[in-house]
């Protein structure tokens, strides 16, 4: 790849690392399933008027925003809102492995030794950072847990709904979605009433949604996908696996996150674990939004 296009998958890896950071701000002012409302609400009024998907894809796309919109990022954001930021990253890379398992059960596609190596150094790494003082419960962890699994699941929704505009897909998605979390927020969410008061009085909460938006979404997936016309996955792999060192960056230089042993050996371990699946799979997935994306 030419510098200009390494220096824009670098910026890409930037804005979905941070975006854990923007996140973690936000959760802080606005209930979890209703920024991921908010979130959705917004893509969908910029994206939905520009690009449609064609009219036999509907329905898989409705399928898509109840489990990619409701069920990876709405549960992401609710595991993010419950632990530190920078934990949250490394435990979303989750999702390669569990993308890897959906597709030899759905598929057929073979794992091998090395991607079942691969497999376990995963989990691994997880497990021992569930143990790190800034994992109070295992709760959240294993609200990101279901998150990664529904985020695999849509990896294959996506792959039986054929050929489809990303932007298309990422703008009818978040048209259904945001509907969906939105009663949910209402449904298991308080203090609605007084988010407009605690808004007005932070710009932190602000910044923090129109990141999520503008940066991590539009910005990011628009490039994202030109990058992936442009070049194989397998030029591209390489670089979205320094997202968790970023977004652990993040959260220890921004948010003041403590960066203990088990974020260092358990994030190493589960990065290189991912790195093998990836490497040694025949046709990688791009993530979706390493973040709470995509």
């Amino acid at each position: 790849m030419p510098l200009k296009d390494w220096l824009l998958a670098l910026s890409v890896v930037t804005l979905w690392g941070l975006n854990f950071i923007a996140v973690k701000v936000t959760v802080q002012t606005i209930p979890p399933f209703l920024l991921t409302a908010l979130r959705f609400a917004l893509v969908a009024g910029v994206l939905a008027p520009l690009f449609h998907p064609q009219h036999h894809q509907w329905k898989g796309i409705i399928g898509i925003a109840a489990v990619l919109g409701v069920g990876h990022f709405g549960l992401m954001f609710v595991g993010v809102s419950g632990m530190d930021a920078a934990s949250a990253a490394i435990i979303t890379q989750l999702g390669v492995p569990f993308s890897a398992l959906l597709a030899w059960i759905a598929f057929g596609e073979p794992l091998g030794l090395g991607r079942g190596i691969g497999l376990v150094l995963a989990f691994a790494g997880v497990a021992l950072l569930a143990g790190e003082p800034g994992v109070s419960s295992l709760a959240p962890v294993l609200i990101l847990v279901a998150a990664m699994i529904a985020w695999a699941v849509s990896n294959v929704q996506v792959k039986r709904l054929g050929a489809v505009n990303p932007l298309a897909l990422n703008g009818w998605m978040a048209v259904f979605a945001a509907p969906m979390l939105l009663a949910l927020s209402l449904a298991t969410e308080t203090g609605h009433a007084d988010i407009p008061a605690r808004m007005m009085a932070d710009w932190k909460p602000w910044a923090g949604l129109l990141y999520t938006v503008i940066g991590s979404s539009l910005i990011a997936y628009s490039l994202w996908y030109g990058l992936l016309g442009r070049h194989a996955m397998n030029r591209l792999v390489p670089v979205t696996l320094l997202g968790p060192v970023v977004a652990v960056a993040g959260g220890v230089l921004v948010l003041g996150e403590t960066l203990t042993w088990q974020k260092l050996v358990g994030g190493a371990i589960t990065i290189i674990g991912v790195a093998v699946i990836q490497f040694l799979g025949g046709n990688p997935q791009p993530p979706a939004e390493p973040e709470p994306g995509s």
